[in-house]
């Protein structure tokens, strides 16, 4: 009897996934609007048929699924740019996929309309049609992402409308090389995801007190000596030492390749040059750029964490300069639009002391009142020097939220991370923001409350974790006046690397928080949906990891 049961269920089981597979497919991050029609449509060696006012990377990215659907399916998807194409579109006898551009889609977004006989997608620019891709790769079956044939499945997509576009623009994911090095598989693999569930902005922390990551041919020793510790901490212990050397940088033809793969993937890489504290790495490589009676020196690469009160001594004429050339190399290796100079956590006690930085507040007339300090208002001095200077190679700069201490020049992007406090002063004060609060998007702190069922990370109570569902119902308008919320380009979690040294945990912090980021990012609030998103990890998203080789956190509610 258990030998029938058995078999029916195996029976069963392939008709089951096909209902599914017709039914409403599972999306993350869901899409704006979408309405279920009836039957579906057979992606097996579909005819794919592209605009040819199509770009050469939405090409390629087209050209991608179908070679994915050709070795899949075993059977051939071709792609062509057939003359006459608009014709066709008029007559209404469509066969097959279509891509078309339109211009009256709004940017990044696409309509994509399936019928039994033809599924029909329209974007007006690259990322448009790549989210669109996404999305069908998201409606077929799992097996579409893995690198072997399953001619088992059946290659099709429910019938369906969908009108879909970005809640904000900038949909962001920092990652901290910093702390601990990554190779640039790993950062492709981290890209890779964030291209998957549609973010766009990939915030690479590539300088800190703990070692230099990017290489500067005007000053070698960033590389030489900056980009390696003698011994990294164990924990939080300062006596303690794991007698590994660690270290590691990325070359300037590994930053352009890393740099072009993003591209090909809708996402710009904001590169983040921290000054003018969090540089102890290149004060051990140029000593010279340190202020008088710095303790302790020699200057060394920090192998412990927290903030470092040894800053750059910015009163000095060659340390400005020292500043421009790094930054002046690194802009032309990114050719985004955003700079990120950092500019948090910068202790200014060394300044109060070193001729060189009071001569400078002398000369500048810095005066300390009740708003701000001499001292802050040299560190304005800085950003607002560093800003026009970056505006010269056609960067705007980014910042935490301490550049708002003192003046901020007009055109700086204020990123809100000690809460949302600094986000919504910034935006009353006419500033552009991005949301980042560490209550919500540092994904750096623990994924439960139960902190000892967690690897050790850099939460140390309870409150401080950031579960699943915490960060899923983030809402980033919150405590904005509905005036200023125009002022919110969109919302970033960062993925500090204090505790996190290894690719498999990198990817445990990530994942899946990431994806319920990415519906805080797309999604309005009348599109979210905690249940329906656990239901769709559990049914689809999470078996798309799995084939992929990520690791990943189980969400509790889904543990069995």
């Amino acid at each position: 009897m258990k030998k029938r049961i058995a078999f029916i269920i195996a029976l069963l089981l392939p008709l089951l996934a096909q209902a599914a597979q017709d039914g409403i497919p599972q999306i993350v991050p869901a899409p704006r609007k979408m309405e279920m029609g009836k039957g579906s449509f057979n992606m097996k060696g579909v005819s794919i048929n592209c605009d040819p006012a199509i770009d050469h990377r939405a090409l390629r990215a087209i050209r991608l699924l179908a070679d994915r659907l050709t070795l899949a399916s075993g059977k051939l998807s071709e792609v062509a740019s057939p003359v006459g194409l608009h014709r066709t579109m008029e007559k209404g006898k469509l066969k097959g996929l279509y891509f078309i551009q339109d211009k009256d889609i709004v940017a990044e977004g696409y309509r994509l309309s399936v019928t039994p006989q033809a599924a029909v997608v329209r974007a007006s620019d690259f990322s448009g049609f790549f989210y669109a891709l996404q999305t069908i790769r998201q409606m077929l079956p799992v097996a579409v992402y893995a690198n072997k044939p399953s001619h088992a499945e059946r290659w099709r997509i429910p019938c369906c409308e969908i009108e879909d576009a970005p809640r904000f623009g900038y949909r962001g994911l920092l990652l901290d090389c910093c702390r601990h090095f990554f190779s640039i598989d790993e950062v492709k693999k981290v890209i890779d995801v964030m291209a998957m569930f549609k973010l766009n902005r990939l915030h690479w922390h590539l300088t800190e007190d703990q070692g230099w990551r990017i290489e500067i041919d005007k000053y070698p020793k960033l590389t030489e000596i900056g980009a390696f510790r003698d011994y990294t901490i164990i924990k939080r212990d300062l006596n303690s030492n794991d007698g590994i050397r660690h270290g590691g940088y990325y070359t300037k033809e590994q930053i352009r390749d890393i740099v072009a793969y993003a591209q090909d993937r809708g996402i710009t890489i904001i590169p983040e040059v921290d000054m003018p504290g969090h540089m102890v790495a290149a004060l051990a490589s140029y000593p010279e750029l340190g202020c008088a009676g710095s303790q302790p020196q020699p200057y060394k690469v920090l192998c412990c964490w927290g903030v470092s009160k040894q800053v750059l001594n910015v009163g000095k004429e060659s340390t400005m300069k020292f500043l421009e050339d790094v930054c002046d190399e690194v802009a032309d290796l990114f050719p985004g639009e955003y700079f990120n100079i950092g500019g948090d956590e910068c202790p200014r006690d060394e300044w109060k002391t070193d001729p060189d930085c009071q001569a400078k507040i002398k000369e500048l007339g810095l005066v300390s009142d009740e708003k701000a300090s001499a001292e802050a208002r040299l560190q304005n001095y800085v950003t607002a020097r560093m800003q026009k200077f970056l505006a010269t190679k056609g960067k705007k700069i980014i910042g935490w939220d301490e550049i708002l201490e003192g003046e901020l020049a007009e055109g700086a992007t204020v990123m809100s991370w000690r809460g949302t406090k600094g986000g919504i002063e910034a935006a009353s004060k006419g500033f552009d923001v991005i949301m980042s609060p560490n209550t919500y998007c540092y994904i750096d702190h623990c994924q439960s409350e139960d902190l000892e069922s967690e690897p050790y990370c850099i939460s140390t109570k309870p409150s401080r974790a950031v579960t699943l569902t915490k960060l899923y119902h983030y809402e980033p308008y919150d405590g904005f006046p509905e005036s200023d919320r125009h002022h919110i380009l969109g919302v970033q979690a960062n993925l500090w690397t204090e505790f996190i040294g290894t690719n498999e945990y990198l990817e445990y912090m990530l994942l899946p928080r990431l994806m319920a980021m990415s519906e805080v990012q797309w999604c309005a609030p009348a599109n979210k949906d905690y249940a329906r998103f656990l239901k769709s990890l559990e049914q689809h998203e999470l078996s798309i990891l799995d084939l992929l080789g990520y690791n990943y956190r189980m969400p509790d509610e889904l543990k069995k």
